[in-house]
C-alpha cells in the first residue's frame, strides 16, 4: 500500500475538469455505516471560516471536551487541516486513517475520489471520539464534500465575492449556493450585502429552516466582553465579527461563556504577527483586502505579495494603495500564479513603486499578502535563514 503521502500526490490539489458533485453523497450512502459521526458544526462563507471554526474548537477544548476542527487549505504541511484536541494532527494518526480508507473503499473509487474528499473522510475517520466536530467548506456550500454529513448547526460567516468560476457572478448566486447547505438550524454573521439577507429569508420559507442572527444570541455584556477581548489582543476589528458569530454558536449550545479561555489562543496565517515588523495573512480576495486596509489605516507598510490569475488583483492593490509604501513581488514558481509582466502592469497602472523581494530590513514594516502559496513561499524563505 502507498504511504498516505505518495498516495495524496497523485491527486490533484485543484481540479481541472468538471467536479462530479454526485460522487461524495453517493460513496457516503455505501460507506456511512463504517464510521461513528459526533455534533457536526458546518461553517460555511468567504471569508472568517478559519478564525471562527478555530474560537470555537478551542473553547470547546478548554472546557476540556474532545473536539476536532478541519480546515483548509493548509500553509506548510497537510497536518494543519486536521486540528485534534489542541494540536494538529500527528503523521501516525495520517497513516492509520489511510490504512482505514484504503481497506474500505474500492479501487475505483480510490483512483476517481478527489484530494479534498479523501481528506474530508480521513477528518472524519480521526474525529469519531470527538464531542464535536468543526467542519469548514471548502469553495462552497451546498455541493461541498463538508455538506453530506448531518449537522447539528451551520454557521454563515462573511459572504462576498470570491471563486467567481464555480460559484456564480453575483452575490445572490454566491450567498444561495453557499447557504442551501443549511439543512436544519443556521446562525447567519455579519453581512454587509443585503442579497445574503434576502436569499436567508427565501430559504427559511422554502426549505423550512431556522436561520437566526448571530446579534440574537448577544447579550450587551457579551458585546463588552467581545470588544475588550479584540483591543487587549490588538486583533484587527473583522476578528470581532468572527469571534461574535463563534460565541453565538457556543451559546446555542447553552454553554456559558468564560472570555479568558481565549486568553492563549494564537492563529497562525491569520494576521499573524511572526516578528515585530513582520505580519502574515493568508487571505487573498476583495473583502480580506478591504479588512486590512482598515487595520493599517494609520501606516504605510511594505507590501510582500503575488496572486493567482483568478483574483481580481488589481481591484485587490486598488483598495490597498492607501497604506503601500511599496511592493516587493514575491517570486513564486506554480502554474496558477499571474505573470509577472502582467502584475508589473497593474502595478504601474496604480503608479506603485515595485521591485522583487530579497530581505526583509529590521526598519521596515511588511504585510505578506495575497493567498496561502505566498504565506507558504514566504515563511518557507524566512525560515531557512
Amino acid at each position: 500500500m502507498n504511504s498516505f503521502n505518495n498516495f495524496l500526490k497523485k491527486k490533484p490539489l485543484f481540479n481541472n475538469d468538471k467536479i462530479d458533485y454526485t460522487r461524495m453523497p453517493r460513496l457516503w450512502k455505501r460507506i456511512s455505516s463504517y464510521f461513528t459521526i459526533p455534533k457536526i458544526i458546518h461553517i460555511v462563507g468567504t471569508n472568517g471560516k478559519g478564525t471562527t471554526g478555530r474560537f470555537i474548537s478551542w473553547y470547546l477544548y478548554k472546557m476540556g471536551l474532545k473536539v476536532g476542527h478541519y480546515s483548509s487549505p493548509h500553509i506548510l504541511n497537510f497536518n494543519e487541516r486536521i486540528w485534534l484536541n489542541g494540536k494538529n494532527i500527528d503523521d501516525n494518526f495520517l497513516e492509520q486513517a489511510h490504512a482505514y480508507l484504503q481497506k474500505i473503499l474500492t479501487n475505483q473509487e480510490l483512483s476517481e475520489i478527489s484530494y479534498f474528499e479523501y481528506t474530508t473522510l480521513m477528518a472524519i475517520y480521526l474525529f469519531q471520539k470527538c464531542d464535536y466536530i468543526i467542519l469548514e467548506a471548502g469553495l462552497g456550500g451546498e455541493f461541498d464534500a463538508t455538506n453530506i454529513f448531518e449537522k447539528k448547526l451551520t454557521l454563515i460567516t462573511h459572504i462576498d465575492y470570491d471563486h467567481q468560476e464555480m460559484l456564480g457572478k453575483s452575490i445572490d448566486l454566491i450567498a444561495c449556493t453557499k447557504m442551501r447547505s443549511i439543512t436544519k438550524d443556521a446562525i447567519l454573521g455579519f453581512q454587509k450585502h443585503k442579497e445574503v439577507l434576502n436569499c436567508a429569508k427565501k430559504l427559511q420559507k422554502t426549505k423550512h429552516v431556522n436561520i437566526f442572527s448571530y446579534e440574537d444570541f448577544l447579550s450587551e455584556k457579551d458585546n463588552i466582553f467581545i470588544d475588550k477581548y479584540i483591543l487587549a489582543k490588538k486583533l484587527p476589528l473583522f476578528f470581532r465579527e468572527n469571534l461574535s458569530l463563534a460565541v453565538s454558536a457556543l451559546k446555542f449550545f447553552n454553554f456559558k461563556i468564560d472570555m479568558q479561555k481565549f486568553n492563549d489562543l494564537e492563529f497562525f496565517g491569520r494576521c499573524h504577527k511572526i516578528k515585530d515588523n513582520i505580519i502574515v495573512d493568508v487571505g487573498h480576495n476583495i473583502l480580506a483586502a478591504n479588512a486590512l486596509q482598515k487595520y493599517f489605516s494609520d501606516k504605510k507598510i511594505t507590501l510582500i505579495y503575488n496572486s493567482y490569475k483568478d483574483k481580481d488583483f488589481c481591484k485587490i492593490l486598488s483598495i490597498l494603495k492607501p497604506i503601500i509604501k511599496n511592493v516587493e513581488i514575491l517570486p513564486i514558481n506554480k502554474q496558477r500564479i499571474i505573470s509577472r509582466e502582467i502584475l508589473q502592469k497593474c502595478l504601474n497602472k496604480l503608479d506603485i513603486e515595485y521591485k522583487t523581494f530579497s530581505k526583509i530590513k529590521n526598519d521596515e514594516e511588511y504585510l505578506v499578502f495575497g493567498s496561502f502559496s505566498v504565506a507558504e513561499e514566504f515563511l518557507r524563505k524566512y525560515n531557512e535563514k
